[in-house]
């Protein structure tokens, strides 16, 4: 919990002074290279004999498309809001994810959803630390990020859930040699760069971002590094807990320190 804590306000930090600075606010392309900074990570670590890695498989690779499309999707508008939001309606609708894993956690039929004594705990605890954040009022509405932020909340929900679920699944067809879950997640990186790569290929931003970057700095490209590892450093241990415990427990990992931040004032 406190690595993700420390590397998430050092990824905010270094986020807002890069983006603002080179004006940088490529949003498909940096998510595109922070998913193949991971995939180079994950072939090291085989490499090394840390974490064997099973060749990719296509029946698994469709197995995980849908939280491949929606993890690629909602990245992505994470990086646009780093970039380009500023109301602070993202932050305050994402303190959500706990409560929309407890609902798809039930919609899928997870074999051990969250008790009713902790749905009510967590929901206690969300509905409190956003009313005290709403309550304090945002500098601003805007519009796409009203659009955007509930969309992205959808995103991430069903994709931790559905991570998941493949991963139980996974666990209950091959109880002697089942999938680990760094071969699940992976697969899911595959996917993802195939996803952000045909994305890529597709979005002005490709041709605007190789351009306007200012790459004979090393500055930039520090910062540049410093966001992709960071970044791909978050996604993996968020991941990584819904592979191995829970989407709940992926959900909390990600929102604990925004969500119990408002809650320090009512002491």
């Amino acid at each position: 919990m406190e690595q993700f804590k420390l590397s998430d306000r050092l990824r905010s930090f270094v986020a807002d002074i890069f983006i603002p600075q080179y004006h940088y606010p490529f949003a498909v392309p940096i998510t595109f290279v922070q998913v193949l900074v991971t995939l180079l990570y994950l072939l090291l670590l085989h490499a090394m004999g840390l974490a064997p890695l099973k060749p990719y498989s296509l029946s698994l690779g469709e197995r995980l498309l849908v939280p491949s499309i929606c993890g690629s999707a909602q990245a992505v508008l994470g990086v646009w809001a780093e970039a380009s939001a500023h109301s602070g309606m993202y932050a305050l609708t994402m303190r959500l994810l706990p409560l929309l894993c407890v609902g798809w956690s039930h919609g899928l039929r997870l074999a051990v959803p969250p008790s009713v004594h902790l749905t009510s705990l967590i929901t206690v605890i969300t509905l409190t630390s956003v009313t005290i954040t709403a309550s304090q009022g945002l500098p601003s509405v805007e519009v796409l990020e009203c659009l955007y932020a509930p969309l992205a909340l959808l995103l991430h929900s069903l994709s931790l859930t559905w991570l998941a679920k493949v991963a139980e699944t996974e666990r209950q067809r091959h109880s002697s040699s089942h999938t680990s879950p760094f071969d699940l997640y992976f697969t899911l990186m595959v996917n993802q760069s195939l996803v952000l790569g045909f994305l890529c290929l597709l979005h002005p931003e490709g041709p605007r971002a190789l351009g306007e970057g200012s790459w004979h700095s090393l500055l930039f490209m520090g910062y540049l590094l410093a966001i992709l590892l960071l970044g791909a450093l978050q996604h993996l241990l968020v991941d990584m807990a819904a592979l191995t415990y829970s989407p709940l427990a992926a959900a909390l990992l990600h929102t604990a320190h925004r969500l119990t931040r408002p809650l320090y004032s009512l002491l």
